[in-house]
């Protein structure tokens, strides 16, 4: 008796990239994105979004800056208190890359250095259930 002539698994030839599903499978927002975001009028609709159950917390308890969702207010608090929210926040700090940046990158202009941008925490509103 010899080997059957079907080796391997059930997948018709086809190999997945294993380590592109895990880089990409808890990506987040970029930091332009994020900057975006900031702006007063974007703001106040993502911190005051309608009930919505398909999102963790209904929807209600949002971190700006590191575009993410919490259960309740307690741990919104004490994810602002936490190192990777500090982080976020001294990342933020410096202005996003613009087409002209780019542009005088490549010798198109004079190199102007980054600004620097005041970034705080939000202000979280007390419900009172």
């Amino acid at each position: 008796m010899g080997k059957s002539k079907q080796v391997g698994n059930h997948n018709n030839g086809k190999k997945k990239n294993i380590a592109k599903t895990w880089k990409t499978k808890r990506r987040t927002k970029d930091l332009d994105q994020i900057h975006a975001d900031m702006i007063p009028t974007n703001a106040a609709k993502l911190l005051k979004q309608d009930v919505d159950y398909d999102v963790t917390g209904c929807g209600q308890h949002y971190c700006l800056h590191c575009a993410r969702y919490f259960v309740d207010l307690k741990t919104l608090k004490e994810h602002f208190k936490s190192k990777p929210h500090k982080k976020r926040l001294k990342q933020l700090r410096e202005e996003p890359y613009t087409q002209a940046e780019a542009e005088r990158a490549a010798g198109m202009g004079s190199y102007i250095p980054p600004k620097t941008l005041e970034v705080h925490t939000q202000q979280v509103e007390e419900d009172m259930d």
